[in-house]
């Protein structure tokens, strides 16, 4: 249980962070959070003759439409 005394502090940068927000599950406080979302990159990708993928790895993107197989 969380005494009134608690204080939750971020994992990353130590500084300290509304109680509410770690009630909720986060253990980052909201600059750190924004950093983070801001360092991932996505993209969706129409796939022929099906749906759309979404595409997190640059590896995974490269010769995906290609109809001679996977480029290497």
């Amino acid at each position: 249980m969380i005494d009134e005394t608690f204080t939750p502090q971020c994992k990353l940068c130590g500084d300290t962070y509304d109680e509410a927000r770690f009630r909720i599950g986060y253990a980052i406080c909201m600059p750190c959070g924004d950093d983070l979302a801001s360092k991932v990159v996505r993209t969706v990708a129409p796939m022929h003759k099906s749906n759309y993928m979404l595409i997190t790895d640059r590896a995974d993107l490269k010769g995906l439409n290609n109809k001679g197989g996977l480029v290497k």
